[in-house]
């Protein structure tokens, strides 16, 4: 994990609001790009980096791929902050 490219992809309001929609379930990347009025590719580069972070993984069910918070990259980024106390 890089803390740099976690809190690059934590820098853009998007991609914070796809973590909110993440927190409830997993989630498509169409069912994901329903919340939003931007193109489908937009939301691609969107969870792209948020791969490239860590921060979400994928897994291919059928036909679709669910998007899924990865957890253990934000235990280490809570770790991490805490150890400034």
């Amino acid at each position: 994990m890089s803390i740099n490219q976690a809190f690059k992809a934590l820098s853009d309001p998007t991609r914070r609001t796809i973590l909110d929609l993440l927190k409830e379930r997993d989630l498509t990347a169409g069912e994901i790009a329903d919340h939003f009025q931007m193109t489908k590719p937009s939301i691609s580069h969107h969870l792209s980096l948020l791969k490239q972070a860590e921060l979400v993984s994928d897994e291919r069910k059928g036909q679709h791929i669910y998007y899924s918070l990865n957890t253990t990259v934000f235990q280490d980024l809570l770790k991490w902050i805490a150890s400034f106390q």
